[in-house]
């Protein structure tokens, strides 16, 4: 289930750079296979809460329990999504890589998420384009943006 959790995730990374969005995407997956993935529409939605796990969770819809799901990322969570899994007690969650950006993995695992790391060099290359090509798109998205009075 891993693999298909995390292709399905990395695959809505992928639609999110080919719609010109920051590139991370997400899923969740449980036994049932995958039930839902999203991509970051942060820039295509004019939207600051449309984060690739928060677009996932979206897609997943309303559910009695999220106990039984892991979620899949292409970038460590950031403190917004990290309190969504943290919120709706997501047990565990498989992070692409958290080279670019090392998000909150400290702080999901303080509070008892399994955080697993794959360090994957396909998640990393298209974090790595983006920010060189976007930085001002990247900085926003990680509210390190300029200052607006």
């Amino acid at each position: 289930m891993d693999k298909a959790g995390y292709e399905a995730a990395l695959q809505a990374a992928r639609a999110g750079a080919a719609e010109g969005g920051v590139p991370i995407g997400s899923s969740l997956a449980g036994a049932e296979g995958v039930i839902a993935a999203g991509h970051n529409r942060r820039v295509q939605q004019g939207d600051p809460t449309a984060h690739a796990e928060i677009d996932a969770l979206r897609a997943a819809g309303r559910r009695s329990s999220y106990r039984d799901l892991t979620l899949y990322t292409t970038l460590a969570p950031c403190a917004l999504c990290s309190g969504a899994i943290v919120l709706f007690k997501i047990p565990r969650v498989i992070v692409g890589e958290d080279r670019t950006f090392g998000g909150e993995i400290a702080w999901l695992r303080e509070r008892g998420v399994q955080v697993e790391v794959l360090q994957d060099q396909r998640a990393e290359a298209l974090m790595e384009r983006f920010i060189a090509e976007h930085p001002e798109i990247w900085n926003e998205d990680i509210a390190e943006g300029p200052a607006r009075s």
